[in-house]
């Protein structure tokens, strides 16, 4: 059944194993120019998937490097020798659960579904949901974010599959006309055919907004800091979730505090796990405006590609 409500939904990406001798787990491969984790990434956010989270493990700095810039968040697996893909898709849906209303999961090594596809399931009210194409069920998954705690509290051994059918919620399919959704790296020969059509879908304008006085002081990657300490009142953990040094965060800061001329963080010293930060209410009014300026200009952008191209 269509939704009438408009949901926000997360996006998960699962990309902590290390690469097999074929090529089905590396998160780097590039099919066409670009690399599977980063066609990924541009094709949920076409689709307006948001916030996007990265799991990473094995070359986590290498990944975490490529995809700097592209406003996602990291989390680590560092157990990500001893554990199960389910050990890093339970790491992304226990920080999404309380942030959006539904998340889609996929695993890093099926990187050709389109943002179409991705549009359709999130039309639909339904709490897990899968994408079909021609009687293949294939990803990603959509899970609504209230399944989140029964998944994370799943101990048994048959991992997401065994996860869902434990809930006791049953889950629906939607058919699409997408072969993107069956395929792995493993495929890489099917995967190079599907090439042009998927990059004809994930064609979209890239804008890049930023705040300047005499120079740049505020932008996406700002901002996503902001977002962050707001979300776990530390520099350090925001640093850590979207690779950036602790000493060139407070630079940011610093900087953004001396042109707008007043405090965006507050640190509280004391208490048995030591200091938090946080954003001050005028740097959370600074955020709001931002994010609804931006949004406000990606859509315009968006109608206006789409009247023009």
């Amino acid at each position: 059944m269509k939704s009438k409500e408009k949901r926000t939904t997360g996006g998960i990406i699962v990309a902590a194993g290390k690469t097999s001798e074929r090529n089905g787990l590396n998160p780097l491969l590039k099919i066409g120019s670009i690399t599977v984790v980063k066609r990924i990434v541009l094709t949920f956010q076409k689709a307006g998937i948001s916030p996007i989270v990265v799991v990473t493990g094995y070359k986590a700095e290498e990944i975490e490097h490529h995809l700097a810039d592209y406003g996602v968040v990291f989390l680590r697996n560092d157990q990500y020798e001893n554990s199960r893909k389910f050990d890093s898709a339970k790491i992304g849906l226990d920080f999404l659960q309380n942030k959006c209303d539904r998340v889609l999961f996929t695993p890093v090594n099926i990187p050709m579904f389109t943002p179409e596809t991705l549009q359709m399931m999130i039309e639909y009210d339904e709490k897990l949901l899968s994408p079909a194409y021609r009687g293949k069920s294939g990803h990603p998954l959509l899970i609504s974010s209230e399944l989140i705690p029964k998944i994370l509290k799943y101990n048994g051994n048959m991992g997401l599959r065994g996860a869902i059918e434990n809930i006791g919620v049953k889950r629906q399919w939607i058919d699409v006309e997408d072969e993107g959704i069956l395929y792995d790296t493993d495929y890489i020969d099917r995967l190079d055919q599907l090439l042009i059509k998927h990059n004809k879908h994930i064609l979209h304008p890239f804008v890049k907004i930023s705040i300047e006085k005499e120079s740049l002081f505020f932008d996406s990657r700002t901002k996503l800091l902001l977002i962050l300490i707001q979300d776990t009142h530390s520099v350090r953990s925001a640093c850590k979730h979207m690779a950036l040094s602790y000493s060139k965060a407070w630079s940011m800061l610093n900087q953004l505090e001396q042109e707008l001329d007043y405090a965006v963080v507050e640190r509280k010293h004391g208490g048995s796990n030591g200091g938090k930060t946080y954003l001050t209410k005028e740097g959370t009014e600074f955020l709001e405006k931002y994010q609804q300026f931006e949004q406000n200009v990606h859509q315009f952008a968006k109608n206006e590609f789409e009247r023009l191209f």
